[in-house]
């Protein structure tokens, strides 16, 4: 947890205890596997009407928090950007690790005997680092929308799709999160429209946000944009309010994806393909322990061998 001090700063009361909050929500999230953004942090703040929901509020926060880590008071892998990250190459000291890691990396497609095939949609990148944790303990891919889908992306999702309903499985299942407001309302409809457009007939559930989540949860408040072309009929709806699909807690974000998927899985099946899995990972496992002696079971063999 490195807290590292490169610039002394002196902080006012009010900023201070902001640091010390931030720190305690910080901790709790770090606590159930969660890594916040700044806007995640923000809105965790303003459920707890500890500052209000502007844009000042946002940059204020914002400013407290690197100036708190560039004075060693906030840890420097508690807030992560998710939208800017390097690509590197792998190495490894030995093949022996590299069989450890394999191991470690092995899995069965969990839903190849499943009667669905579910994907998780999410309209903001900036949240993958939440949904990715989920979807990958429940072996289901994660595709970030990045707000209205390209064409090309959508073609490409609509083929990869048919792969699935062609080899036999039921119909695919979009599971859509997205922000309450005009365009993320529209989103969903605009998955499912285009979908079928490219022959895909499926089942697209919006998970969140929705009004009785809202109700529910009672996130911070946002005024509709009057600039998107779809407001008049949002406000009509649901009135002159949205809500960011960031304002859920993290911990609730995931348990809405867990339960959806529960209910498209069989049980039984999953348990006989879990096994399977960890089977193969402890063959591998077992093969990188002895490595040893599998090089000199090949160093014994005839050349050509």
């Amino acid at each position: 947890m490195p807290k590292i001090c490169y610039r002394d700063k002196r902080f006012g009361s009010a900023r201070a205890d902001m640091i010390v909050t931030a720190n305690q929500i910080i901790e709790d999230y770090t606590a159930k596997g969660f890594t916040l953004t700044v806007r995640q942090l923000y809105y965790q703040f303003v459920a707890r009407d500890l500052i209000e929901n502007t844009v000042q509020s946002y940059k204020r926060l914002g400013d407290v928090v690197n100036d708190g880590r560039l004075a060693g008071l906030i840890d420097w892998n508690a807030i992560e950007d998710r939208t800017r990250n390097v690509q590197s190459v792998s190495s490894w000291d030995s093949p022996s690790d590299i069989i450890e890691a394999c191991a470690a990396q092995y899995r069965v497609d969990m839903w190849a005997r499943q009667p669905y095939r579910p994907e998780v949609w999410v309209e903001k990148e900036a949240l993958a680092g939440v949904f990715w944790k989920v979807c990958e303990d429940q072996s289901v891919p994660l595709f970030c929308c990045r707000g209205y889908t390209s064409q090309s992306e959508m073609w490409g999702a609509a083929m990869r799709l048919r792969g699935w309903s062609d080899s036999g499985q039921q119909t695919p299942v979009i599971l859509h999160f997205g922000d309450h407001d005009p365009s993320g309302i529209d989103m969903t409809r605009d998955i499912r429209d285009r979908l079928e457009l490219f022959g895909m007939a499926l089942k697209v559930d919006r998970l969140a946000l929705n009004m009785d989540q809202v109700k529910e949860h009672d996130p911070p408040p946002n005024p509709a944009k009057l600039t998107d072309s779809r407001c008049m009929a949002y406000i009509q709806q649901y009135g002159a309010s949205s809500w960011e699909l960031d304002a859920l807690d993290p911990e609730t974000l995931a348990r809405l994806v867990t339960d959806a998927l529960d209910e498209l899985r069989e049980p039984d099946v999953w348990a006989a393909d879990a096994d399977n899995q960890k089977r193969g990972r402890g063959r591998l496992s077992a093969v990188s322990n002895r490595w040893q002696d599998v090089c000199n079971l090949i160093d014994s063999q005839p050349r050509g061998v």
